[in-house]
């Protein structure tokens, strides 16, 4: 049905309590999905009716129909989710939104599971799995490094590799190595610690100290890796932005027998000195097309935020913008 307003759906959800679930406490996943649209979103019972233009109603109607699916299925609905599955079918509106969420990594154990939460990720993942060597490239915030660490440890659990390395260029941003305290590896612990939370959040602390003790998981800084040849692996290069064209094809051949390979960067936060060329720039120009190596991009809209940091961001840019205003 349309109006002079716009589209009006409305949607009966036959479960009182799934409709409570899926609406959220104070009804907080249909004021999260009718920020995210645009679109107005009311409640009478455990009836929706959805308000706005044709093709974002159809969107919402989507999302929450998919998402209803779910909870019968037992699944939990999050904001995120709802943020998630609106995203994706905003993009490709014939998405089974199940599929995407089903499509899980096992990390430690069944009980511990990662799934996509966007389409580029869905894809990344399918990469991974299919090619040796895989880059990911896009803002922060898209899990790319997350997943690349989840498929990993996957790995490692299914005893598919015997050891992953994860290496990361230690970019000198503000302060020299040279001042800073410690001895070597005290300076560049802080360049590798975002790696270290990644894994702690798939496998338990003391776990994980006795796999870096054995040397079954490795954290070093890119340098670390001249000179070697890493079999069984998988190797995952961060923060790949941050290294020259020399740096990028020393690491990607140092690639041996039963390894796979994930590169990940974000190519408009290079931290290299002016004039230096980023490696990560160079290597898609250079092996765009070469058989077995996929290139996945992601976008600002595969960015996973919390609801509050996306209205922290729209405050911000709202101010922004009427400073701009009264200074013209």
């Amino acid at each position: 049905m349309s109006t002079q307003g716009g589209a009006v759906r409305k949607l009966e959800f036959q479960d009182a309590n799934l409709a409570n679930r899926l609406f959220g406490p104070q009804g907080a996943n249909l004021t999260l999905l009718a920020e995210r649209s645009g679109v107005e979103i009311g409640t009478r019972g455990t009836c929706v009716t959805l308000t706005g233009s044709d093709d974002l109603v159809e969107v919402c109607a989507g999302a929450l129909t998919q998402l209803y699916g779910l909870l019968r299925e037992g699944r939990p609905v999050h904001p995120q989710d709802v943020d998630c599955a609106w995203r994706i079918l905003l993009r490709e509106p014939g998405s089974d939104i199940r599929r995407i969420f089903s499509d899980t990594v096992y990390v430690a154990s069944p009980k511990k599971t990662i799934a996509p939460k966007t389409i580029s990720q869905r894809d990344y993942l399918a990469a991974i799995r299919e090619n040796d060597l895989v880059f990911g490239i896009g803002p922060a915030g898209t899990g790319k490094t997350y997943l690349a660490v989840a498929l990993a440890v996957s790995a490692l659990m299914r005893r598919e590799v015997k050891r992953i390395v994860l290496a990361r260029p230690a970019v000198e941003a503000g302060e020299k190595l040279g001042f800073l305290p410690g001895d070597l590896a005290e300076k560049v612990n802080p360049y590798l610690r975002p790696l270290y939370d990644a894994l702690h959040d798939m496998i338990d602390f003391a776990r994980v100290q006795d796999m870096l003790e054995t040397g079954v998981i490795e954290v070093a800084p890119l340098a670390f890796m001249r000179g070697r040849t890493l079999n069984d692996a998988f190797v995952i290069l961060d923060e790949a932005q941050n290294t020259t064209p020399e740096q990028m094809k020393m690491f990607l051949t140092r690639l041996g027998f039963g390894s796979r390979c994930v590169v990940t960067g974000d190519v408009t936060q290079i931290d290299l000195p002016t004039q230096t060329r980023s490696g990560l720039i160079e290597a898609r120009r250079i092996l765009q097309g070469v058989e077995g190596i996929r290139f996945v991009q992601f976008h600002e809209d595969d960015v996973i935020r919390h609801p509050l940091v996306g209205r922290i961001v729209q405050a911000y840019e709202r101010s922004q913008r009427e400073a701009a205003e009264r200074g013209k």
